[in-house]
């Protein structure tokens, strides 16, 4: 008797530990790189790759919850290039931890970028296509580690994905969609779909630059408004904006979402490199006992004369 009420202990506790992770992993999805608005708009849309002339580097480290073991951790490097034609070509590498669940995905870019008139406006369109593994680590796993539940998460095999991806810009405005993760969008497998309700289902946004000179400073405001969706989630309103001072090479930004998170944002421009810090604060029920997010992001350019 007592053994059985000890196995349903250990079950229960099981049940409870996947449910905190699968719920860390979804807030990564909500919080996700603050990067993604400014710095490197590729994260968030393969059209945006190669959208500037040379060779961009971009290197992101995400910590979420930092008063929590195991709190999501998230890194991303992106590579994008153009040679100064319509042919934008990128790599984007994301690892996703959360507790035991571990994420990697690798994509390669193709984007086209079709000029509309001699003053720079374009229409983009990108295509990625790559992997996608989710697996839990073993090493990680504080109690029976042939239990079935993690046994039959893991049994997932790696599968190719892809994010396709359309934007238009000019020099003050920019509009952008895209859809994330296209194997569940044409192949939906209900039995990995229901392990994943924190995957992105869309990303759109829109912004406009304007540029202001009062003979003292030189400055350029760009507000911006992003739509996204996550499965099982509401979806998600980010409304901010970001100063530039151009003369001063320094920047401030700050983004309200409607999951009750607030970020704040201050980076450093300059000749070939840009540096951002970001700090995200939770003001919702969550905040209680997982508040604080920091992110850092380095961004190099190379061959951009």
């Amino acid at each position: 008797m007592r053994n059985q009420i000890n196995i349903s202990k250990i079950k229960i506790l099981c049940v409870f530990a996947l449910f905190t992770v699968c719920t860390q992993k979804a807030n990564a999805q909500l919080s996700g790189m603050q990067t993604m608005y400014y710095q490197n708009q590729y994260l968030a849309n393969p059209a945006m790759a190669g959208l500037e002339q040379g060779l961009n580097l971009n290197l992101g480290y995400q910590q979420q919850w930092t008063s929590v073991p195991g709190g999501p951790k998230l890194q991303n490097f992106t590579a994008d290039y153009n040679s100064g034609n319509r042919v934008g070509l990128g790599l984007n590498v994301n690892s996703d931890v959360a507790g035991l669940i571990n994420r990697t995905r690798v994509m390669g870019t193709y984007a086209y970028h079709l000029p509309l008139n001699d003053k720079d406006d374009k229409l983009s369109f990108g295509l990625s296509l790559g992997i996608n593994n989710t697996y839990i680590d073993y090493t990680k796993v504080n109690g029976d580690q042939g239990d079935a539940s993690v046994q039959n998460y893991n049994q997932r095999n790696v599968y190719v994905d892809g994010d396709f991806g359309i934007s238009y810009t000019s020099e003050k405005l920019n509009v952008q969609a895209a859809i994330p993760n296209l194997k569940s969008v044409f192949f939906n497998d209900d039995a990995n779909s229901n392990l994943e309700v924190d995957r992105a289902t869309f990303f759109s946004a829109v912004s406009y630059k304007a540029h202001l000179d009062n003979g003292i400073s030189n400055i350029t405001l760009e507000p911006k408004v992003a739509f996204r969706g996550v499965k099982g989630f509401d979806n998600i309103l980010d409304a901010g904006a970001m100063l530039t001072m151009n003369d001063y090479k320094l920047n401030f930004s700050g983004m309200y979402h409607t999951n009750k998170s607030f970020t704040v944002a201050f980076g450093v421009g300059l000749e070939n490199m840009s540096l951002v810090g970001a700090y995200t604060n939770n003001t919702g029920p969550l905040s209680v006992y997982a508040n604080n997010t920091f992110e850092f992001g380095i961004k190099l350019k190379m061959f951009n004369k």
